[in-house]
């Protein structure tokens, strides 16, 4: 796990400070070495920051030169099965002779035997790369299949800058980026920024399982290709065959080896346990593979309804673990506040970021690298909504469209007053349910004119963001607005999950544990997410993932192998922390400087009056806006951090 950064820049006279001073933006991503190359001529610079995983010693440097001497290195992530390949290269006489035993040293010796995309096609890990072949002049970056490792892309100032986070481009000459307020407008609905796109217009993240081919820096908007596509296999698949005690066994077969492939390193590792299913299933797995009891981790909150740490507790006890757990103080929570804008280098949003990150602090002071349970939901049909979108639209739809149109007309003209005084009057456990808060978006789901029109809506955080965001050209497309004709072709369920594992998964959950890992230099492992497990999942019948009312029943199925059903048999709880009453506490005197009109009108980015609407709603009591509200204040506080890097666009209304 490390960082990379580089530039290309024809004329531009090479400087080791540049390169050092770009590189030390991410030291946090790399704090045990640093390195860098240049090819003079070409006028292109490769930077590194090295956290050592695999072999510590300076054989692991990079970057890296091939064992040819074509091409050179600057990666992050890891190749798990970097030994399998390195044993091939053996059987057909392509080893080299190897300086040390790292996984970079095995993936330049596939490249020069197999190719780049013969090479990409073998490997099973998580990784982004910048490759640069001195035969051709040709500069490669690539991106893993699932999008577990960032990459981010694009020109500027007539250079091409590249590197695993924005901040890194900071310290280059003439570097003034623009934010893309229609992009914007995006992060406002989904509380993250989907791959291609970024805060910044004209820089772009590299799609998972996607490379480029850039032959000079004007290059920048090159098109990618695809080299692994999982919409498509799932697509062209068909459904595993054999029976529930046959998918059983494949399944806890591939677990297997997919975390005994994550448990190599020359450093102390352990995993996450927040007490819930996936996170379970990774630690007894671990457990199950190891001669000495593995390092667990979990944090608590005392607020009720925000803890799990004592199911996670007893879940450890059952394992046997050597566990850890820390219970926060709300203003310890909060204190982390000041450092997200930093730690994420673009807006981000999801508040789950402040407890993800205190865990891997925690973790970080005893181990290395941790693995995790994230991906189980995606893939195993875990998310609550995925049920209750499929019914209610199995309802909503036997409604003609004509009446369904009229009465979320009739929804939308209702005043707020109104609803608030309908839900008054009703029963305790009703009014518990916000009802009047959730009547814009019933509308919203009412118009719909298709189930994955009615799942966009029900994810978005904005039901109309371009309406909030100043000078907005209206957002990017992504998969769930191609939804529909995606789920004529697998089924309402399975499109939903596909396109979570495209778009929230590595823009929101992969991106969260990325950063909040890598700002304390820890390691992150996911095992749901090898590639071919992934794939094994997507072929899975929808009838063994959701079966007898239960969620994930195939996954739960593996688990009681492990864990009684009587420790895991409870309601889920999300990984959050309580913003909805911080802001009308103990952040409010914080918000309210962020939210000031004055403020708001100086930065020309948000319409002032709906913002200090939604706010002055929040914490009167009259709607919760704590989601919206914390988008808006996340990219507030985020534009103060970088302020001196960005400039404001002109497209302002």
């Amino acid at each position: 796990m490390c960082g990379l950064v580089g530039y290309w820049a024809p004329g531009e006279a090479f400087s080791d400070r540049l390169i050092d001073g770009m590189a030390e933006r991410i030291a946090h991503r790399g704090p045990d070495s640093s390195g860098r190359w240049h090819d003079r001529k070409a006028g292109l610079a490769l930077g590194h920051r090295r956290l050592a995983i695999v072999d510590l010693s300076t054989a692991g440097h990079q970057p890296m030169t091939s064992p040819s001497g074509r091409y050179v290195i600057s990666y992050n992530g890891e190749i798990y099965n970097f030994a399998e390949i390195r044993d091939e290269l053996a059987r057909i006489g392509r080893a080299p002779d190897w300086k040390g035993h790292s996984d970079t040293e095995v993936l330049l010796a596939a490249i020069d035997a197999y190719g780049l995309e013969e090479t990409l096609s073998r490997l099973d890990g998580m990784f982004a790369f910048a490759l640069w072949d001195r035969s051709d002049r040709v500069l490669t970056l690539a991106r893993d299949r699932l999008g577990e490792k960032p990459l981010y892309y694009g020109l500027s100032n007539g250079a091409l800058l590249f590197g695993s986070e924005l901040s890194a481009f900071a310290p280059f000459p003439g570097y003034e980026p623009r934010i893309d307020r229609s992009v914007l407008a995006l992060f406002l609905r989904h509380n993250y920024i989907p791959a291609p796109h970024s805060i910044f217009q004209g820089i772009h993240k590299l799609r998972p399982g996607h490379f480029v081919r850039l032959e000079g820096p004007g290059d920048a908007d090159a098109p990618t290709t695809c080299y692994w596509d999982i919409v498509e296999r799932t697509l062209e698949a068909e459904p595993e065959p054999g029976d529930a005690a046959h998918l059983k066994a494949r399944l806890d077969g591939m677990l297997h080896r997919s975390v005994a492939r994550r448990m190599v390193a020359d450093v102390p590792l352990g995993a996450f346990l927040s007490g819930g299913f996936d996170s379970t299933l990774v630690a007894a797995i671990m457990q199950a593979q190891s001669d000495r009891p593995v390092k667990t981790f979990t944090i608590g909150f005392s607020e009720e309804g925000y803890d799990e740490a004592h199911h996670a507790r007893a879940v450890a006890d059952h394992l046997r673990t050597d566990h850890t757990e820390l219970y926060v103080s709300p203003s310890q929570a909060r204190d982390v506040i000041p450092r997200l804008p930093e730690i994420w280098s673009e807006p981000f949003s999801d508040s789950s970021q402040i407890p993800t990150f205190l865990v891997s602090r925690l973790a970080r002071e005893d181990v290395t690298v941790s693995l995790s349970g994230d991906g189980g939901d995606e893939l195993f049909g875990g998310y609550g909504r995925y049920d209750l979108v499929a019914r209610t639209w199995k309802r909503i739809d036997a409604v003609p469209a004509i009446l369904r149109r009229t009465t979320a007309a009739g929804l939308r003209g209702v005043p707020n007053g109104v609803l608030r005084g309908i839900e008054r009057a009703l029963p305790s456990r009703l009014r518990a349910m916000h009802p009047a808060d959730r009547m814009p978006k019933v509308a919203a789901i009412l118009g719909a004119g298709s189930g994955m029109t009615f799942y966009k809506q029900m994810v978005s955080h904005q039901i109309d963001p371009t309406a909030l965001v100043l000078g907005s050209q209206g957002e990017p497309r992504t998969l769930l607005d191609d939804g529909a004709r995606l789920a004529e072709r697998v089924g309402l369920d399975a499109a939903m999950a596909l396109a979570d594992t495209v778009t929230y998964l590595p823009g929101d959950i992969l991106t969260k544990v990325d950063r909040a890992g890598m700002a304390v230099s820890l390691e992150g492992r996911i095992p749901l997410l090898d590639h071919e497990l992934v794939e094994f999942a997507m072929r899975v019948p929808q009838a063994y993932k959701c079966r007898d009312g239960q969620s994930k029943w195939l996954l739960r199925q593996v688990l009681y192998d492990y864990v009684p059903r009587s420790l895991m048999e409870r309601p889920k709880m999300g990984f959050g922390v309580p913003i909805e009453h911080w802001l009308g506490g103990a952040l409010r005197d914080w918000a309210e400087a962020l939210l000031g009109e004055d403020r708001l009108r100086s930065d020309g980015y948000f319409d002032p009056k709906r913002v200090r609407r939604m706010w002055l709603e929040h914490t009167s009591g009259k709607r919760r806006w704590h989601a919206q509200l914390w988008d808006v204040l996340m990219f507030q506080a985020w534009l103060d951090r970088h302020r001196e890097t960005t400039v404001a666009s002109n497209a302002a209304a």
